[in-house]
């Protein structure tokens, strides 16, 4: 699975550093609280990565270890609700403590690639995580499910920034 992951950073690194010039620079959201950003996120959607292909029930767990490092504990299953347990524990530093929504992430070490905060409700019921070169991107909420009203919302402000939506697939929450 290592290899697996450092395969995933070393794409996301190369990806992010071949991104267009024609891009503008992808603006985080102006602050977020650590403290209420902490916990379970349930993903929603993804555009999807070799290792996520086909996950199900994906959960993002966030526990502040300081004032700067964050642990992630990610699970999702393989194919169906019942399919294997993949479980990933990468780290995360506060990068921009101004904001605090600007991370980088670490899942083998030295690497550590950006994680940006793009899009999160005031209430934090949802959140949208997004990288660079925009081939990467995360729409999560609190709860296993979310208002289609608002998941068309955040697609719209997606396209707006230059992703590619085509590419975004639900994840599919099947909890008994």
């Amino acid at each position: 699975m290592k290899k697996l992951v450092l395969l995933f950073l070393l794409t996301i690194c190369f990806i992010s550093a071949c991104k267009e010039d024609n891009m503008k620079p992808m603006q985080t959201v102006e602050y977020v609280d650590i403290e209420c950003f902490m916990g379970d996120w349930y993903v929603i959607a993804i555009i999807p990565n070799f290792i996520e292909k086909n996950a199900v029930n994906g959960i993002e767990s966030y526990t502040r270890l300081d004032n700067k490092k964050i642990q992630i504990d990610y699970t999702f299953r393989k194919n169906h609700a019942d399919g294997k347990l993949k479980h990933l524990k990468p780290k995360a530093w506060i990068y921009n403590t101004k904001t605090n929504s600007e991370w980088r992430v670490q899942f083998i070490w030295p690497i550590k690639v950006p994680y940006l905060i793009i899009d999160l409700a005031k209430n934090y019921s949802y959140t949208v995580i997004g990288e660079p070169s925009r081939k990467f991107v995360w729409i999560m909420s609190r709860k296993p499910t979310i208002d289609d009203d608002v998941y068309q919302n955040i697609l719209l402000k997606l396209n707006q920034i230059g992703y590619d939506v085509s590419k975004i697939k639900k994840m599919p929450q099947i909890w008994k």
